[in-house]
């Protein structure tokens, strides 16, 4: 049963409704990606983040003060359950090269959103290995430039791990962020309807200059 009728009308996502998307990492990005799929009409969601939520993290992510010292993975899974009715399977565990493709298994497309250069490597690998569609979503150290890669086209240069390794105090929880945060997400969740509903695999790259701002 679908509750958006705009969807309906515009562009039918009932075949994407029910297939199941994984992200890995409720930050800034993930936390905020999986509100956006939930209330663009997705039903089911997972998502892996062994992290509590602690005050930095409220300026850039969906979380209220009285939720501070809680799992990201549940406080979300609750919150888009009663918003939406969005099922959302919380895994609060840390992903690695061992239990990857245990907490990956059944996804029809992962979204890579974590923060560290370990979890990536494990996810960009058992995704491949395992051929499940992986989408790489970032945001740069200096928190002005972010970019959403597929597959193979994600490489670990120099660059890709300075994004990796960058702490979240750095960018992500910058409360200037928040925009651009939100920018990444609202790309990411466009390119993974695209991916469910026609299979096509976009790759893209933002930047608050690429926002047309006039003045009054």
């Amino acid at each position: 049963m679908t509750f958006f009728l705009h969807e309906v009308r515009y562009r039918d996502l009932t075949a994407a409704s029910e297939q199941l998307v994984t992200i890995c990492g409720a930050g800034a990005l993930g936390a905020n990606l999986a509100e956006t799929l939930a209330r663009m009409g997705l039903r089911k969601l997972r998502v892996i983040d062994y992290d509590r939520i602690t005050a930095h993290n409220l300026s850039t992510q969906p979380w209220f003060q009285q939720d501070i010292g809680a799992h990201k993975a549940h406080v979300l899974a609750n919150a888009l359950a009663r918003a939406v009715g969005a099922r959302v399977e919380a895994r609060s565990t840390v992903l690695t090269d061992t239990n990857a493709y245990k907490l990956l298994q059944g996804s029809t497309v992962i979204v890579d959103a974590f923060d560290n250069l370990a979890a990536r490597t494990s996810v960009a690998a058992a995704a491949i290995v395992h051929k499940i569609a992986c989408l790489h979503i970032a945001i740069g150290g200096s928190g002005d430039y972010g970019c959403g890669m597929w597959d193979q086209a994600y490489v670990l240069d120099a660059y890709t791990k300075a994004i990796a390794n960058t702490p979240a105090t750095d960018s992500c929880d910058y409360p200037l962020t928040r925009p651009l945060a939100l920018l990444v997400a609202a790309a990411a969740a466009e390119v993974v309807v695209g991916y469910l509903s026609d299979g096509s695999r976009r790759h893209f790259e933002c930047t608050l200059r690429d926002l047309r701002l006039l003045a009054a």
